[in-house]
């Protein structure tokens, strides 16, 4: 009798178990914040604040960074749908405009990522004094390549990433920071006027859309 009774209580556990465990997800779809990212390989730098709007496929960076010993200022405007990227120079008024032929990613957990654990960053014994976050990896179907990933629990917004090579060498370092939901001034993703008249020029050879900005 208690084994039969046993049975379905622990039938009932495994399910409950299984339903609370964490599903990959997409972060909200309009986000502006800011991120810091080290590429070793290249002994790069570099600190952004970033516009994305998963909506029109839409992502605007302001990057400034250090490679080696000479430090560099960039303003670009990714427009995915349209197939353009603009490097926008406001102090002189010119524009490089090349063609864009990656496709556009999401912000979020990838469909195939393996989940790892879950962990509070900061004090669990306080409340309003800890984070509750959840890490995953998993592997790049088309490179072949490595990432670890740590995401909010709930609002799924991203915290920190690392990229690794196929031989599981540290590619790209990324921290997330000041992240606010929606987008203040939606003129970020037009581009001026002095661009208009601007020759597009081909894809550059060996561009990679990162996993969440779309900048390598």
């Amino acid at each position: 009798m208690k084994i039969l009774f046993l049975i379905p209580l622990c039938l009932s556990l495994a399910l409950s178990s299984y339903a609370q465990r964490p599903e990959p997800c997409k972060s909200p779809p309009l986000l502006e914040g800011a991120l810091t990212a080290f590429i070793p390989g290249q002994h790069l730098r570099v600190f952004e604040k970033f516009s994305y709007d998963a909506y029109g496929q839409n992502v605007r960076v302001l990057a400034a960074g250090k490679e080696e010993n000479q430090t560099f200022f960039v303003d670009r405007l990714l427009l995915f749908r349209e197939g353009v990227s603009y490097e926008i120079h406001y102090h002189n008024q010119t524009c490089i405009k090349t063609a864009l032929k990656v496709p556009f990613r999401h912000i979020g957990v990838p469909h195939d990522a393996n989940f790892l654990n879950q962990m509070v960053l900061g004090s669990s014994s306080i409340q309003g004094q800890g984070l509750l976050v959840n890490n995953w990896n998993g592997t790049v179907e088309e490179t072949k390549e490595h990432y670890l990933l740590t995401f909010t629990a709930f609002g799924c917004v991203p915290l920190y990433t690392l990229d690794f090579t196929q031989k599981r060498e540290l590619s790209v370092m990324t921290s997330f920071f000041d992240l606010v939901e929606g987008i203040e001034d939606p003129n970020v993703f037009i581009p001026p006027s002095f661009c208009d008249s601007v020759e597009i020029l081909p894809a550059k050879e060996g561009l990679v859309a990162n996993s969440f900005i779309g900048l390598l």
